[in-house]
């Protein structure tokens, strides 16, 4: 967690961006990104500097060239930790007219965020401004992992909290109980075929680290993890700039994170080449069948996206292979052919582990569609024998507009650091379901469909259309209420006729 000290410095960043006349959250952080790359640069740059003293030789990988740039201005002036120190009117014109040209052009930085740089804009409008931000990020410190990727994601939760562009995040605590649900390891190649910010790839990034701390110390597994591991693709070249940042401030080197219209065509080289796919996709859009993959309307002849989306993770998935997915409820009982054929596949084809319902409000203000996580295992021969349903109620936040949390920090999330009481479970039902997933194929088998979760077999499941709504299956408990015998209770409406009749006569003798 970063502490207040540098959450106020951010705090104080976005302020001077909304005074300063940019208000659009996007173009904040775009900014500020380009900001935090450019510091980044100069670092490594003054690294390589100080190898090349140590070993007494010439510097193997430069960063910034050596001379003059075409406009005859030092290439040193465009570093960070140079032009910071420029009065503002030379800061502007250094960062306007030289940097961001060279940033254009860049192709000395092996990260993935190198590419995304061609289309690069410097948008802040004064030079006031531009000195004011410089100064305040100078001052954050960013030498530690754990604070980089924590500062880097508390000004994403900015992005939703001004109430623009939400629909690009996933609740974090959601994204860390689908993580948590497929374990992620070492070997793995894991996917975000509608990547956004790239959360769920740094969560994954932050689970491995977590529990294989050998990731980074094997140099096989380490080439694998900063090189071969995370895939993310997106349309949108600002969430690009974003999500290939996030990753690179939570520690990952060169993530293959980059433009791809994932329904369309071009997806095609990438089938069977991934063994674990996370995804929030965008719901309820709808294409033309010209502009859809032809692999994928042979899944399912659909224009709806969030069916589409589906059949791409079947293709994109290795055999053996698994996805936690985010859906609308929609996909799970839809009466259209499509959707019918997609769940049958599910079912059938491949093995479909846990459908976990969410509570309605879990994507306020944005969306108050309901949604559940999918869970299935690409196998193109069966393997479903029971699927375990669990009805999350509740995920530790308010699920009106304000999405206020319930319980203190560390009884929030997936994995809270503190046990949470029976009340307190009332109020956050994730760590119980991570539990009961861990036993669904043990003792989860033995609930009542009347419990909390529950596992539901193939041939019923088959014999319900393969509808997959939970409350399809969920048998609500009935209060006894014990009757009293007829004659009982023809004597009580006698003796109170009786009354009756007594209060009418005490009446009339009063009124006389």
């Amino acid at each position: 967690m970063i502490s207040g000290e540098i959450k106020s410095q951010i705090d104080k960043i976005w302020d001077a961006f909304w005074s300063g006349g940019i208000s659009n959250p996007l173009e904040v952080i775009e900014q500020i990104t380009y900001l935090l790359f450019l510091r980044r640069l100069d670092d490594l740059h003054t690294l390589e500097e100080n190898k090349a003293n140590r070993l007494k030789r010439p510097m193997e990988r430069r960063i910034f060239p050596e001379g003059e740039d075409i406009k005859k201005r030092s290439y040193d002036d465009l570093r960070w930790s140079r032009f910071k120190n420029f009065a503002p009117k030379e800061m502007f014109e250094v960062v306007n007219d030289h940097v961001f040209p060279f940033l254009r052009t860049l192709g000395g930085d092996d990260s993935t965020y190198a590419h995304h740089m061609k289309d690069a804009r410097f948008t802040i409008p004064t030079p006031a401004l531009l000195s004011k931000v410089v100064d305040l990020l100078d001052g954050v410190p960013m030498e530690d992992r754990d604070t980089k990727g924590d500062l880097y994601e508390y000004m994403l939760g900015k992005i939703a909290s001004a109430g623009q562009n939400g629909q690009f995040r996933t609740p974090r605590h959601v994204i860390q109980l689908m993580v948590e649900l497929t374990a992620p390891s070492p070997g793995d190649v894991i996917c975000d075929p509608a990547s956004g910010t790239c959360g769920f790839l740094v969560a994954a990034n932050e689970y491995l680290r977590s529990h294989y701390p050998e990731i980074l110390s094997d140099t096989k597994m380490k080439q694998h993890f900063h090189h071969q591991m995370f895939h993310g693709f997106d349309f949108d070249n600002t969430m690009l700039r974003i999500g290939s940042m996030n990753m690179l401030l939570h520690g990952v080197e060169n993530p293959d994170v980059r433009y791809k219209d994932s329904l369309a065509q071009e997806h095609s080289g990438d089938e069977e080449s991934y063994t674990l796919v996370l995804a929030n996709p965008p719901f309820a859009g709808s294409l033309d069948y010209e502009n859809t993959a032809k692999d994928l309307q042979a899944i399912v002849k659909t224009k709806k996206t969030e069916l589409l989306f589906l059949a791409l993770f079947l293709r994109l998935l290795k055999p053996g292979g698994r996805a936690a997915v985010i859906v609308p409820d929609g996909v799970l009982f839809g009466s259209s052919k499509a959707h019918k054929e997609l769940r049958r596949l599910l079912v059938e084809e491949q093995k479909l582990d846990a459908v976990i319902s969410l509570p309605g409000g879990v994507f306020k203000p944005y969306a108050g569609v309901s949604t559940a996580i999918l869970l299935f295992t690409k196998t193109n021969s069966g393997g479903t024998d029971f699927v375990w349903f669990y009805n999350l109620n509740a995920d530790g936040w308010s699920l009106d507009d304000k999405r206020t949390p319930l319980l203190s920090d560390d009884k929030l999330g997936a994995v809270p650091t503190s046990e949470l009481t029976a009340e307190e479970h009332i109020k956050n039902n994730l760590p119980d379901a991570l539990s009961r997933w861990r036993s669904r194929n043990t003792t989860e088998r033995e609930r009542s469909p009347t419990d909390q979760s529950f596992c539901v077999s193939k041939v019923d499941i088959a014999a319900q259309g393969y509808d997959l709504s939970l409350n399809r299956y969920k048998e609500v408990v009935h209060e006894e209420i014990e009757h009293l015998p007829p004659q009982e209770i023809l004597a009580n409406l006698a003796k109170l006729e009786v009354e009756i009749q007594q209060g009418m006569e005490n009446l009339e003798s009063l009124l006389k």
